[in-house]
């Protein structure tokens, strides 16, 4: 059990406290938007379940954006270890470990501190790998300006019905571990027939980070959002501001710890009562 969420759980946690909770992370949240925003960065929220694929996406992703000169960096967030960053690193990914201990989820808060003596104003794209859970980290803003979902197909092909709330708050899905397909009784129809039911917008590319499948379409989703958000072109970071991340503001350290939301600028979404990204809205296998 979360012990900062409750994961839905009304007896630990009060809807007043729960409020409390996101409206703290809303703050952090901006505020991290505004850093980002600021250095011209563009930054993801990455998520999905353990093993869906996450970790093995980046790492294939460090290839196919070699070849747009992309400086890429992350944190990757689990309850223990550091192993997944240890893998982006060895990727060529400049990367640092976020260890939550049992928090279920990032917070913008956590994202704020690890920001910190990390150098993530010389990237054009900062990913954030959440902790490896379909619930709570969908509610939760980091300051990102798109969530993807990851989704293999080794999942199921009704898991976006049985969790409505990650997918309606995606941007896109990765269908990740598609050369396991022809192995597999799987219907790709039902897997985009039940994201059409739950996805404000529906898009879903099928990827294999074996093979590279897709690669090359993801990497174009991502230059397109950059474009479409104003952060693309080959001197996006000459236009940035260099500020000391030595600052005055004052941040919630204390019980508002795991303080959490969402908003997407450049993005319309229709979330219902939890409006992650500032807008309204309805309502791995790693191969290792």
């Amino acid at each position: 059990m979360c012990t900062t969420c409750g994961c839905g759980d009304t007896e630990l946690v009060p809807v007043e406290l729960h409020e409390k909770i996101l409206a703290g992370n809303d703050r952090a949240a901006r505020h991290n938007r505004e850093h980002f925003l600021e250095a011209r960065v563009l930054a993801l929220n990455l998520m999905g379940s353990p093993g869906a694929g996450k970790t093995a996406v980046l790492e294939a992703t460090a290839k196919a954006a070699a070849a747009k000169g992309w400086r890429l960096g992350a944190v990757s967030a689990d309850l223990a270890t550091d192993n997944d960053a240890r893998r982006l690193q060895k990727a060529g990914i400049p990367s640092k470990a976020i260890t939550t201990g049992q928090a279920c989820h990032l917070d913008a808060e956590l994202v704020h501190r690890s920001l910190h003596d990390f150098p993530w104003r010389d990237t054009d794209m900062f990913f954030i790998e959440n902790v490896g859970n379909l619930v709570c980290p969908a509610i939760y803003d980091l300051g990102q300006a798109a969530n993807v979902v990851v989704l293999s197909v080794t999942e199921g092909e009704d898991k976006p019905l049985k969790y409505p709330v990650m997918f309606n708050a995606a941007d896109l899905v990765l269908l990740t571990k598609c050369d396991l397909v022809p192995h597999l009784d799987v219907e790709l129809a039902k897997i985009h027939d039940a994201l059409a039911r739950v996805m404000p917008r529906p898009r879903m590319i099928e990827v294999s980070a074996r093979t590279g499948q897709g690669m090359d379409a993801w990497v174009a989703w991502l230059e397109e959002l950059r474009d479409g958000i104003g952060l693309g072109g080959a001197d996006a970071h000459a236009h940035g501001h260099e500020h000391s991340h030595a600052h005055s503001h004052e941040h919630a350290h204390g019980d508002e710890r795991h303080s959490h939301a969402h908003s997407h600028d450049g993005h319309e979404h229709e979330h219902g009562s939890a409006d992650h990204h500032g807008h309204a809205r309805g309502g791995k296998h790693d191969h290792d």
